[in-house]
């Protein structure tokens, strides 16, 4: 791969609480998730990192999840198929809107947290997530986990599929991301990082917690904006690929 695309969660500021340094993200990434105020998020905030995104040339996604902000979208929710449709076109009209008023337009969707893991397996809410953003537009392209059964119903409704790989999480065996509430979830070190995402680069793989080795074959690569020294690993990231001639690029 001789160019990756660098995707982080942002927009996720909450009455001036901030979840993540967007501003300094915003300049080392190339596309942006931004909160779509379900999850976490205002207007306000959310329009500000719009703006920043806009400024830096930076692609803008939406990013759709569960309306619980109490969990930070973090906790599985039973929803009749059609309210979650409804829920996801909603949020990728509210976040388009002010995207426009500043300078952007919304891409692409990727689902936020226990939404984007339930749709790996759960068809029927798979179906909800696809059937509420091709309401919107057959035009959006939808970010992804690889092997879910969400990029099927994806590709069968006729949208251009964005598989993700992550650079700071660890992955199960079966290709899903170990649990945020198991210990060692999510790679701390610099070092560690840095061989995640060149392995992704490289030969388009991920090594899982047993050694086996996954064939993901992703197109863009997720950076944690909220997790502790993000931006400094992020930077640490893009300078070591680039000295190996990996070029950092949106993907639409």
């Amino acid at each position: 791969m001789t160019s990756i695309d660098f995707n982080a969660d942002l927009g996720e500021t909450t009455a001036g609480n901030p979840v993540a340094d967007d501003a300094a993200m915003i300049k080392l990434i190339t596309s942006a998730n931004v909160a779509c105020g379900f999850h976490a998020g205002d207007p306000h905030d959310i329009a500000k990192t719009l703006k920043a995104a806009a400024e830096a040339g930076v692609t803008v996604g939406a990013h759709v999840g569960y309306r619980d902000s109490a969990g930070f979208g973090r906790r599985f929710m039973d929803y009749a198929p059609g309210e979650l449709a409804d829920e996801v076109l909603y949020q990728i009209g509210a976040l388009n809107a002010l995207a426009h008023a500043n300078g952007t337009t919304v891409r692409y969707v990727k689902p936020h947290g226990a939404l984007y893991n339930t749709i790996v397996h759960h068809e029927v809410q798979a179906q909800a997530v696809i059937d509420g953003i091709k309401a919107f537009s057959p035009d959006l392209a939808v970010m992804l986990l690889p092997g879910g059964v969400a990029i099927d119903k994806a590709e069968a409704a006729g949208l251009r599929v964005i598989r993700e790989a992550f650079a700071d999480r660890a992955y199960n065996p079966d290709g899903t991301l170990v649990s945020r509430r198991e210990p060692n979830a999510v790679l701390e070190s610099v070092e560690d990082v840095v061989n995640q995402v060149r392995q992704i680069a490289q030969s388009g793989s991920i090594t899982a917690t047993d050694g086996s080795i996954l064939q993901v074959d992703a197109e863009s690569v997720c950076v944690h904006g909220d997790s502790p020294g993000a931006v400094e690993m992020t930077r640490a990231v893009r300078e070591q690929l680039a000295a190996e001639g990996v070029e950092f690029k949106s993907v639409l």
